[in-house]
């Protein structure tokens, strides 16, 4: 373990030595308690504050948008692991924030499940005409929803959609059967794999370019003026993922401390996440055109769907998504 973390300062101090008049003294990083990922052993190793020479304040928040007003405020310079949708509805609304990784994808976590006594499969999808479908109106569920039955040639027109406030309550209407299908996640999306299946696996979902993940984000202000910083901490981000990648198990017990989770259940929740490399982050399947893409989509269709007034152009989101930083 100690070679790993030496490894990593090599790795980033090498590639990004500067003088320190151009690092900052200390820099705020927002994440979540309760989401387990490979960078918070580096976290608690200091790894960060050492391969920086800056000290490294981590402070945690309950959801993305929070991390926004706390950017926004000038409280916190990065954001690591926010989720996509609070980025993009901010920097529609205005915030001057840049996204420069992808920290965890987990599409494996959003789905919607057909009950299994429904007797509906691929074979006879279109017998979802007619149905009822639980799911929270204008959510990524739905979006990601509409996208499948486009795919799989369903027509959406002849359903039923039953909103409802929450997953929770997705899945206690397909519990009940008060409907033939449930969109949902995390928790709830477990609870439903008891009494019912997904009509498309989470690689068919990617492959058709549904995916789900949480973002690496920056304040422009920040990261125009210590590009050399921003750099190094996404260097270190790498090297703690590609470690887990390698040997996870010495890693296992210091992610879920900092977590603040039990041991097996941050186990569980690492099996369906991944970490995509830099090399994939900046390809066109991610940051090189299929984010940029998925984020002007998702903006519309919020905007068809009242949570937003107006989207901005493609070509205003593809500048708040960088490549700069990936290596």
């Amino acid at each position: 373990m100690k070679q790993f973390l030496l490894g990593i300062l090599f790795v980033a101090m090498a590639a990004t030595a500067h003088a320190a008049s151009d690092r900052p003294e200390q820099i705020t990083v927002a994440y979540f308690s309760g989401w387990p990922t490979p960078n918070l052993f580096s976290q608690l190793k200091n790894t960060y504050d050492a391969a920086l020479g800056t000290r490294v304040n981590w402070v945690s928040y309950k959801s993305g948008y929070e991390m926004n007003e706390a950017m926004q405020s000038g409280e916190v310079q990065i954001a690591y692991s926010q989720s996509h949708v609070p980025f993009l509805l901010g920097v529609t609304a205005g915030l001057d924030l840049h996204m420069i990784g992808i920290a965890v994808a987990y599409s494996g976590n959003d789905n919607c499940l057909v009950r299994n006594d429904a007797g509906i499969s691929r074979a006879n999808v279109t017998a979802l005409e007619g149905g009822k479908i639980a799911t929270l109106v204008g959510s990524v569920s739905h979006y990601r929803l509409l996208k499948m039955l486009a795919h799989l040639k369903v027509d959406s027109s002849k359903l039923e959609i039953v909103a409802v406030d929450n997953a929770t309550a997705a899945a206690d209407a397909l519990r009940k059967g008060e409907v033939v299908m449930a969109c949902a996640f995390g928790t709830a999306l477990r609870s439903m794999e008891q009494i019912g299946s997904p009509l498309m696996s989470t690689a068919e979902q990617e492959a058709i370019g549904l995916r789900l993940f949480d973002v690496v984000t920056v304040t422009t202000d920040f990261m125009r003026q210590y590009p050399e910083t921003v750099q190094t901490f996404m260097d270190v981000t790498e090297a703690s993922n590609n470690q887990w990648k390698l040997k996870p198990d010495p890693m296992r017990a210091g992610i879920a401390q900092v977590a603040g989770m039990e041991q097996d259940a941050a186990d569980d929740t690492l099996t369906g996440f991944s970490f995509p490399s830099m090399k994939q982050q900046k390809s066109d399947e991610w940051m090189g055109k299929a984010v940029i893409d998925y984020s002007k989509s998702i903006a519309d269709f919020f905007v068809a769907h009242g949570r937003l007034k107006k989207s901005l152009p493609l070509s205003d989101y593809k500048e708040h998504i960088t490549t700069r930083f990936l290596r």
